[in-house]
């Protein structure tokens, strides 16, 4: 029999440098390493683990993952958490959200098969106008756009977010001022005192602010938030530039009607998504963000 079989499961609920807490199917928390230098787990991963005394563990082996959501650049590569049933991006109405960042965030949840979803927060303040038209063009094809208020109106958005949750492990990114805290707060049982278990278990109180935390929303711990930390860059060098316009909804189509089959669909003649564009329904400043990261993947293959 594979040994690895006979070993305790557990699910990663967060990490520190080469440390992480490994929750037990009964619910109990434990600190745990892996075996040998190299180190590959990310939170929502489940592992097979052994005991290693002084209530500590070693993690053996890293079960197969459904999906990893990740970003990559020249340099390194930055996972985020894995076996995700969803990805909601956070943006506010203030501050402005940079599109550029969500559109990436969106591919990358594209890339690794994992369903999407915007929330727009802050809906009680003016600029809430000028963000929504800015989301427009996402909602025009097919991506959910919540919105909603979530420290003005904490009530109707518990409502609104609830059912969208359920029985789902959900990733939440967004950078910092959109109100992820407060999210967290909102509906996380207890927010405080998983932080503080977790930072207990690490000994580290550092964590939260650095790496990925897992944080159940009700008590069966059916239905799970990963809240990340922020990001200044989002590189998805994991792509394929050829694949890029299969992964953006309003290019997907246009894509294939192109007069050549390697068309960049930049400045060819008889190019489906130019024509896209001229006609309004790709908008320009998505054309825009497709040319920046086309030849950011075009730089990375040489």
């Amino acid at each position: 029999m594979n040994r690895a079989v006979e070993l305790d499961i557990g699910l990663v609920v967060a990490g520190h440098g080469r440390h992480y807490t490994v929750e037990t199917p009964e619910g109990t928390r434990l600190t745990c390493s892996p075996r040998g230098k190299k180190s590959d787990c990310v939170v929502g991963d489940r592992v097979r683990w052994m005991p290693a005394g002084g209530g500590e563990g070693v993690i053996e082996a890293v079960e197969p993952r459904r999906n990893l959501l990740f970003r990559q650049d020249d340099w390194k590569t930055k996972s985020f958490a894995a076996n995700l049933d969803q990805l909601l991006v956070l943006v506010a109405a203030e501050p402005v959200f940079s599109e550029s960042q969500l559109a990436r965030a969106l591919i990358a949840a594209e890339a690794a098969g994992i369903p999407a979803a915007i929330v727009l927060n802050k809906a009680d303040l003016p600029a809430i106008d000028t963000a929504r038209k800015r989301l427009a063009p996402y909602a025009a094809m097919g991506i959910a756009v919540h919105e909603m208020a979530l420290k003005a109106q904490p009530g109707p958005s518990r409502d609104m977010l609830s059912p969208l949750l359920q029985g789902k492990a959900t990733l939440v990114l967004g950078p910092s001022g959109t109100g992820k805290s407060t999210l967290i707060n909102l509906l996380v049982p207890h927010a405080s005192a998983q932080v503080g278990e977790i930072s207990r278990v690490l000994n580290s109180g550092r964590h939260t602010t650095t790496t990925t935390a897992w944080y159940w929303i009700d008590e069966a711990r059916t239905s799970a938030l990963i809240d990340s930390p922020g990001f200044q860059e989002f590189g998805l060098r994991q792509v394929d530039a050829q694949q890029l316009p299969a992964l953006m909804a309003d290019f997907r189509e246009p894509s294939t009607l192109c007069r050549f089959y390697n068309c960049t669909h930049v400045k060819e003649p008889g190019c489906g998504v130019l024509a896209a564009v001229a006609r309004g329904e790709i908008t320009e400043q998505r054309h825009r963000i497709y040319t920046e990261i086309l030849a950011e993947l075009q730089r990375s293959r040489y």
